[in-house]
Parts: C-alpha cells; structure tokens; sequence
C-alpha cells in the first residue's frame, strides 16, 4: 500500500471520527475500560511484586530454610491432611544440621511458620501496641538474614545461654512506644515478664501499605521457651508449634551441595526410605521468588482474561459501527471502484479505519490507566511500575481488537459490486 494512500485513509479515518463524536466515544468506551484496566492493574501490581521481592531479597541468597511445610507445598498440590501430619523440626534437627561439613551458620526460629507463629503486645507505661509477631532465635540470627540494627545491638550468645529478658523490636514497636526517645534500654513488658530493649530493626521493604512487615519482636529462643514452656516444649508431640531452621554454608561451598547435606541429614532424623517423599520443606531466596512469580503471572494472567471481555464488547461494537459506516458509504464505495481503486484498497481503507477507531481507544486507556496509578500512589502511597511493555500490551491490544473485529466489514466492503453500490440510496 502506498504511503499517500496510508495518510489518505488515516485523514479519512480521523475525519469519520470528528463528524460522529457520540457514537465513536460509544464505540472505543469498551477499549478504553479494558486497556485502562490492564494498564493501571498491572501498574500497580508491578509495583507491590517489586517491593515483596525487595522483601524477600532480604533473605541472603545462599540461606536455606527448613521448615515443616509452606506454600510451595500447597502449591504442588500435596494432600493437607499428610502435610499437616508431618513431624515438626526441633532445635535437635537444627543441631544435628550444625555438624554437616558444608555448613557454618545454623539459626533456629521459634514462632515462625504461618499457623505457628506467636503474638504479643508490647507494653511501655501507658503505651501498648498491637499484636506483633515474637520470634525466638539465636543469636546468629543477623548471620542468615540481610536486615541491619538500625540502632543498639542484637543479643548476644552469652544472654541466650543465660536465657536474659531482651527483645530486639521493629519499627511498628518503635513508633508505637518510643516515636519521640530512644528506645535502648528502656524496660518494656511482654505478657507478665518485663525486658529491656537492646535494639531496633532497620525498616523493612514495604508495598506502601502496612503489611506488617515491620510487626515483629525478637527475644533468644531460650527465653521464649522459658516464657512459653509448656506450648513450646511440646514440639515431639505432634502439636502445630514447630520451629523453622536456617542454615548458610561455608564460603566457596555451592549452596546445592549444602541443601544435598542437609536433606540428607534430615531424611535420617525422619527414618525417610529411599521411595519415600521427603516429609519437610526446604526454602531458598530463588524458591520463593519462583513462588511468588508464580502467583503474580496468574493474577495478571486473570486480569488479561477479565480485560479481555471488556475489550471483545468494545470489538463488537467496532464490528457494529463499521457495518453501519460501510452501509452509509456505499456510494462512495461504488464511486471508488468505478474510478479505479482496488478491493485491497478498499478493505485496507476500512480495515485502517477500524484499527485507528480502537487505537484511539487504546491510548485513551492507556492515558487512564496510567493515571489511576498515579493517582492512587499520591493517596495511598502504593507503589507503582510502568514497564514500557505493559504501554506494548495496550496498543497492541487494541490494534489487534481493530484488525479481527473490522475484518468482516471491511471484506464486505471490498467485495461490493461497483454497478450496485453507485444505485444504492
């Protein structure tokens, strides 16, 4: 085709949009909600997939984790009830892991793990705050996770084995008590027990909204189990209470050989045959960026699928209008074709019309959407991203409503018989 026949029809196209304002806003509404949605949803979940994997990079890369199950679990599609029977992991698993070659660092968390996981208020004279999550660990615990003491320091061995009454808190706890003092060594009051503070967690990662990424006290496991005895020494017993262990190997020891040892170590402990399944989760930064990938590339993959019915609504009424317009201009088509111009021709000026009228719509949508997200991080402070693709995704979109919703028309157009459409009223 010609590039004064292209500008010709784009003109055109423009011209047919000027004079039948009403009915082409009627026409492109369906584009624009469904490119607006794709747009502003995905904006806005790129932004929260970014900030959780800013999370979770927190983890260090070459950590694992072992834990009685979690959500990978789920999502393999293991039977809950087998999953809910499996053995807890206790602390001797967590020592019997310290003495595996690979291995340098081992910590023990006492209150993690979904439907295992303590919560306490934190009281400072008048002040209290909300539930938050108390861990009990080690005092390696900093060795196997990336988030820095903002202020003070954490607790050292010596208090662990002493079984000493300090926490090291978050900020949800630092804002709540202390926003306007320093928090080291203040005595607070967890459950009947006072403790005195020692140090402040570095603000976490966060989405812009309270996830609770910051709700969390810590204390040395020995303390906790001395304050929570009787539920946390029931670990043999088959009781929901289990702990997570986190291990990291040795400098130059590949971290697949290090979960190799460390399966093994744990599939001995658990009396596992070689033809069994292992009955314990094991966790790495990469495992859960692989989850969670997984359950965004779904959400979105949803949000295509809804975004789509609104954009077949809107093909349908381009399919509809362009009927109607081919039906007015019969005429002219006839008048085309008697002075010369092609089939391809008239179908690619029909066809180029319905593809305009949906890119209008495309880059209305995208306008839109990309407002929403702005708008809704200046409110809420949610974050957002705006992948050049995703702009991609919108045009091409409605380009493509354009093509196959105004392919009907325009072939009947070009198929018109130039004698009959010059008689036509």
């Amino acid at each position: 085709m010609r590039w004064g026949l292209f500008t010709e029809i784009v003109a055109m196209s423009w011209d047919t949009l000027r004079s039948n304002k009403l009915r082409s806003a009627l026409t492109v509404l369906g584009i624009v909600i469904g490119i607006t949605s794709i747009v502003g949803i995905t904006s806005l979940l790129r932004g929260f997939e970014e900030s959780i994997k800013d999370l979770i990079r927190q983890i260090g890369p070459n950590t694992i984790f072992v834990q009685k199950f979690s959500g990978i679990s789920m999502q393999s599609g293991a039977d809950f009830d087998k999953i809910m029977r499996r053995p807890n992991i206790t602390p001797a698993d967590a020592e019997s892991i310290e003495q595996a070659p690979s291995i340098q660092v081992v910590d023990v968390m006492f209150g993690a793990g979904g439907m295992s996981t303590t919560r306490e208020r934190l009281y400072y004279k008048n002040l209290r705050t909300k539930q938050l999550a108390i861990f009990g660990t080690t005092d390696r615990w900093p060795e196997v996770n990336e988030l820095l003491v903002e202020s003070g320091r954490f607790f050292t061995s010596g208090e662990v084995q002493r079984r000493n009454f300090v926490v090291v808190i978050g900020q949800t706890a630092k804002q709540a008590l202390f926003p306007n003092e320093d928090a080291i060594g203040k005595r607070a009051r967890i459950g009947l027990y006072q403790y005195t503070v020692i140090g402040v967690m570095a603000k976490r990662p966060s989405p812009g909204f309270d996830m609770g990424a910051d709700d969390f006290m810590i204390i040395p496991h020995t303390t906790y189990q001395k304050q929570y005895g009787i539920r946390a020494n029931l670990l043999a017993r088959g009781q929901m209470r289990s702990v997570q262990i986190a291990a990291v190997p040795h400098e130059g020891v590949s971290r697949e050989q290090a979960m190799r040892e460390v399966e093994e170590i744990m599939r001995v402990r658990h009396g596992l045959r070689l033809d069994e399944p292992n009955d314990f989760d094991m966790l790495t930064q990469d495992s859960i960026l692989a989850f969670f990938d997984q359950i965004t590339q779904a959400v979105f993959l949803a949000l295509v699928v809804l975004s789509s019915i609104a954009l077949m609504v809107g093909g349908i009424g381009v399919m509809s209008i362009m009927t109607i317009t081919v039906t007015e201009r019969t005429r002219e088509i006839g008048v085309r074709k008697a002075l010369g111009a092609r089939r391809t021709e008239i179908l690619w000026q029909f066809l180029l019309e319905a593809v305009f009228l949906t890119s209008v719509g495309g880059v209305l949508g995208i306008i839109c959407g990309a407002s929403i997200g702005l708008l809704v991080n200046a409110v809420t402070g949610f974050p957002i991203s705006m992948p050049w693709w995703s702009f991609a995704i919108g045009i091409g979109f409605s380009a493509g409503v354009g093509v196959f919703f105004g392919m009907v028309p325009a072939i009947r157009a070009s198929r018109l018989d130039p004698i009959e459409a010059l008689r036509y009223e």
